[in-house]
């Protein structure tokens, strides 16, 4: 069935979806949102709410009734308060609406009111401990972007509905950290102090951009928003290699600057899908706008050139015989069919998104889990490591950009 389905999207794909039949749209859209809940229902069956010790490998409720040596840990990742979770948290919303289940929402306002909930005992463990050793340390330590950018944009998509008193305070925290203290380079540039001070990381772009987007809406200070655009350019104006047509992964900035080695598929993917976060949300008269929809057309056209004939992207993407990456994959695929879908990009481009979501599907079992993520990376001058890296079933980076894809790919026109 997977494989017909697959065959029957390229086909969309590769005639711009102008010509496939009412009935076989029909098929494919129903197997898309069949997808799209075994993922989402995946998610509700196994974030357990509960923590783990490692010791012993016994449950609690609540951490504060363990014992005092107890090595408490999140006993699942969907639970915890990272990056890729708050990205799943916009992916779950969206799916609430996009599937007409408000038990995805449910689900991400129950996980925001957790992290919440047991952060202070965590904090109280966390001074006199190495700054991972418990969990939420992300909550309550801001020290880079990873530490609330994407967890930030996840909890005022949730303040819109759950007005718990908790929750303005931190989003305000998160943006004078950004505005006021976070690393950057003399001309603005967000950066971090590792692995060298300073180092530029394009996954940063969506660990500020999306935030940064949603603080100028929530407070109607443009001044939020001239910043995420200034970001967006910037990490273009160091990052983008005109000949390959895609971005390095870092850009160190010391002895006069210099990229990394290697053009990186998720890194490309956080940029792309920052710079759509960022043209939601941008006002039609903004003086930036129409240098942004050149930098995001650009970089598609640079990136379309290296879509493998699965419809994947390769985990380097100007190396295929790296593997084929699923994260980056969905990225792409969610960027291009919302650029499709909002007019950023010129209706052609549909048939890559197309392409890129057959291709994503056949890495979804059928009980949702998620083939061909790569785990966490940093950066490296070493290709071999980016080769090298491990794709653990369902990892948690690629679980929200599937559902933002499918998503998406559901409200791109036939």
């Amino acid at each position: 069935m997977r494989r017909r389905l697959y065959h029957l999207l390229m086909l969309a794909a590769a005639l711009g979806g102008r010509v496939v039949s009412a009935q076989a749209q029909a098929r494919a859209d129903s197997a898309t949102a069949q997808a799209l809940r075994a993922v989402a229902d995946g998610v509700l069956r196994d974030a357990s709410f509960d923590f783990v010790d490692s010791a012993t490998a016994r449950h609690y409720a609540v951490p504060d009734t363990a014992p005092a040596r107890a090595r408490l840990r999140i006993a699942s990742p969907y639970n915890d308060w990272r990056y890729w979770n708050g990205v799943l948290h916009l992916a779950m919303l969206r799916a609430a609406d996009a599937l007409h289940d408000e038990r995805y929402r449910d689900f991400v306002r129950r996980n925001v009111a957790f992290a919440f909930d047991h952060a202070a005992y965590f904090a109280v463990r966390y001074a006199h401990e190495d700054r991972y050793a418990y969990p939420f340390a992300h909550r309550f330590g801001m020290e880079e972007l990873d530490d609330y950018g994407a967890e930030g944009a996840g909890v005022i998509e949730v303040s819109a509905f759950d007005h718990d008193p908790r929750y303005r305070p931190y989003v305000d925290s998160a943006a004078a950290f950004v505005t006021t203290r976070q690393d950057r380079l003399p001309d603005g540039t967000l950066v971090r102090g590792r692995p060298r001070r300073f180092t530029l990381w394009a996954d940063d772009l969506f660990m500020s951009v999306p935030f940064l987007a949603r603080m100028g809406v929530l407070t109607g200070d443009r001044r939020y928003l001239d910043d995420a655009a200034r970001q967006v350019i910037n990490f273009h104006a160091h990052l983008f290699d005109a000949r390959a047509g895609v971005i390095y992964h870092n850009w160190y900035s010391d002895g006069g600057g210099r990229p990394g080695v290697a053009f990186w598929s998720r890194a490309n993917g956080w940029a792309m899908m920052a710079q759509v976060e960022l043209l939601d949300r941008l006002p039609p008269d903004h003086p930036e706008r129409d240098a942004l929809l050149a930098l995001f057309r650009r970089h598609v056209a640079g990136l379309a050139r290296y879509q493998d004939t699965s419809g994947l992207w390769h985990q380097l993407l100007d190396r295929p015989d790296s593997y084929l990456e699923t994260s980056a994959t969905a990225m792409f695929t969610y960027a291009i069919a919302r650029g499709v879908e909002r007019g950023y990009l010129d209706a052609s481009w549909a048939a890559v998104a197309r392409r890129g979501w057959a291709g994503v599907l056949t890495r979804i079992r059928p009980d949702g889990q998620i083939e061909g993520t790569c785990a966490g990376t940093g950066v490296s001058d070493d290709l071999a490591d980016y080769y090298g890296r491990p794709t653990p079933l369902n990892d948690v980076h690629g679980v929200g950009p599937v559902l933002l894809a499918g998503m998406e790919i559901l409200r791109l026109a036939p």
